[in-house]
């Protein structure tokens, strides 16, 4: 049986697809997008992450941890240390758990466990689980196991990429679930490159052979100032949008600054860190040029 890099488990969400759904979230992406609102799903590996917040300076952290002694012999652990290996001490000596562990392996059965006690809340909804990120593409051994072990318990599924990935294996798992939720970012690809860290030439081809498959095509357009809200992108993304037989809504998705803190406790710092979100009349005026354009749009997933 499989296992997988999953980070979180969020259940009783109500942004990732139709009715009420468990969302869970695999680590790794093969995208660095500089307003990502999950930092922690980026690396292919467990991390650490510390708030300042919950942290009273007690100082436990540090002689429970080999690299301690480095430094400062006082006080707490700053976010990063040089040679970390993500062993958990520091964690477990924490008393206000200040410092956590993001990123743990499951087993398919551990995750099929956890889904199915929702089950009363899909019937009743429509709902089902969705599989998001990071990029749950860069497992595709488990994502695919995943994927047969909720069809076999009759659970209803969706998957969210950012379409960074072999068509092959995007094809493969979009045989395997009922929803495909597929991010749009922006339609230059000098600007993707320069604000995601990869080109959108295999991305816009994955959805073009996708949207010729899959007849359950939502796309996602986050609506990022100063950066895709130009009437060029999105004009673009509206003239492509509408040519894709597949696709049944469009969500655009206004910026939120959930992720600057997460980049923080990451010791890490967002270059996004002064943007404002776009306000709801901004928001509006995308949706209303999509649908002008024959979209089924609508503001939020």
């Amino acid at each position: 049986m499989e296992t997988g890099l999953v980070f979180n488990l969020q259940k009783y969400s109500v942004h990732d697809g139709p009715g009420i759904r468990t969302t869970v979230f695999l680590k790794g992406c093969p995208l660095s997008c500089a307003w990502c609102h999950n930092p922690e799903s980026q690396s292919a590996q467990p991390e650490l992450t510390f708030s300042e917040r919950r942290c009273f300076g007690c100082g436990e952290c540090r002689p429970a941890c080999s690299l301690g002694a480095a430094g400062p012999t006082q006080g707490p652990l700053p976010p990063q240390v040089e040679g970390c290996t993500t062993c958990g001490q520091c964690v477990d000596a924490c008393p206000t758990k200040a410092r956590q562990i993001v990123g743990r392996r499951w087993s398919v059965a551990e995750v099929l466990a956890e889904v199915v006690k929702d089950g009363i809340f899909y019937d009743e909804s429509a709902g089902g689980v969705t599989f998001s990120g990071g990029e749950p593409l860069t497992q595709p051994a488990f994502l695919k196991e995943l994927l047969v072990a909720c069809r076999s318990r009759g659970l209803r599924t969706a998957v969210d990429t950012c379409g960074f990935a072999g068509t092959q294996v995007l094809l493969e798992v979009a045989r395997l679930t009922d929803l495909v939720l597929f991010d749009l970012k922006l339609m230059d690809d000098a600007k993707h490159r320069q604000y995601t860290g990869v080109s959108n030439v295999p991305i816009l081809a994955n959805l073009l052979a996708l949207s010729q498959l899959h007849d359950h095509l939502w796309l996602r357009v986050p609506l990022i100032p100063g950066i895709n809200d130009d009437e060029a992108n999105l004009a673009a993304v509206a003239r492509f949008a509408a040519s894709l037989p597949g696709v049944r809504q469009v969500s655009v998705l206004p910026y939120h600054k959930f992720g600057v803190d997460k980049s923080r406790r990451l010791g890490l710092e967002s270059s996004l860190a002064g943007l404002e979100p776009p306000s709801p009349a901004q928001v509006q005026r995308v949706v209303e040029q999509f649908r002008a354009g024959g979209l089924n749009a609508k503001a939020g997933a």
